[in-house]
């Protein structure tokens, strides 16, 4: 009796067939619609299952008969597990299936984004992630500037996470790379961001623009904070740096502004992750900060 309970399989979902005929046209027009719903044309998913157009066109009519492994590749090439060429689909919400049909067709490459959206839309850390707010891009673009102007309107914590690492570890950050090198700077960027957030739950901080460039960091960033892109024009990043007398990451280099656009090319898709984008190009700080009040207001609620 115990072992029986092994092989019980949920039959909620499946069809009764009367005979072989209808289970073969029933079968065939599964696969049709799975097919169809991936967008993909017959001989395309011929060449995917290595199985021949003919034998595909027997199938999805209903006509021809095919064996399990053939049938394995053909569930291979839906991206659907065997199962599922035999379960009926249910009745669901024409919204849901608008969605289910928007993510079989996107590229993989994009998937890993809208999940990691999702998550953070409608996880039950969102209320919590939003009293959050994280200015990330690339130095010069008016991040630690328009963080403070920020974090004094809303009465919370201002937090320089680079100048947080430094009181940490007692030593300035150009020393911090000489040591430690890239991976060690970015381990304790983030051990130092994981103790920020741990200690603050409201609060707004600036981050370093190269944390984008730290999978792992990066993502735990856009989970917990709501983030913002500070963008600015290459020759205002570059002019506002030099204002600043910091050449840290272009020291000894004749081709820094062609570096610095580089970098801003490298990282725009990273910095796309982020929940709003404000440019303060061709703008006054007021003016900056003025938008970015609103933005937040707007978005926020």
């Amino acid at each position: 009796m115990g072992s029986s309970s092994t092989t019980t399989v949920k039959t909620s979902h499946l069809r009764d067939f009367s005979g072989n005929g209808d289970f073969l046209a029933f079968l065939g027009e599964r696969v049709r619609e799975l097919r169809r719903r991936r967008g993909m044309t017959r001989k395309q998913m011929s060449q995917e299952a290595d199985v021949s157009e003919r034998h595909l066109a027997q199938l999805e009519s209903g006509e021809g008969n095919i064996s399990v492994v053939l049938l394995q590749r053909i569930a291979a090439a839906l991206h659907v597990p065997i199962a599922n060429l035999f379960v009926a689909q249910s009745k669901e919400r024409a919204e849901k299936k608008v969605i289910q049909r928007f993510l079989e067709r996107l590229p993989e490459h994009r998937l890993e984004d809208v999940v990691s959206r999702l998550m953070r839309d409608f996880s039950q850390e969102e209320k919590m992630r939003r009293m959050r707010i994280a200015l990330i891009g690339v130095r010069g673009a008016g991040k630690s500037t328009l963080g403070s102007l920020l974090a004094k309107e809303m009465g919370n914590r201002f937090v320089e996470l680079d100048s947080e690492i430094e009181r940490e570890t007692g030593m300035p950050l150009g020393e911090i790379f000489s040591l430690y090198g890239q991976s060690g700077f970015r381990a304790i960027e983030k051990r130092t961001l994981e103790k920020v957030l741990k200690e603050n739950e409201r609060a707004v901080i600036s981050v370093g623009g190269g944390v984008v460039s730290e999978k792992e960091t990066f993502e735990f960033l856009l989970s917990h904070c709501y983030t913002v892109w500070i963008k600015a024009a290459p020759e205002e990043h570059m002019s506002r740096v030099m204002a600043q007398g910091d050449f840290r990451p272009m020291a000894a280099n004749n081709q820094a502004m062609e570096d610095l656009r580089r970098i801003l090319e490298a990282r725009e898709p990273l910095y796309r992750k982020a929940d709003l984008l404000l440019d303060t190009s061709g703008v006054s700080v007021e003016e900056s900060f003025a938008k970015l009040k609103t933005a937040l207001r707007e978005n926020l609620q």
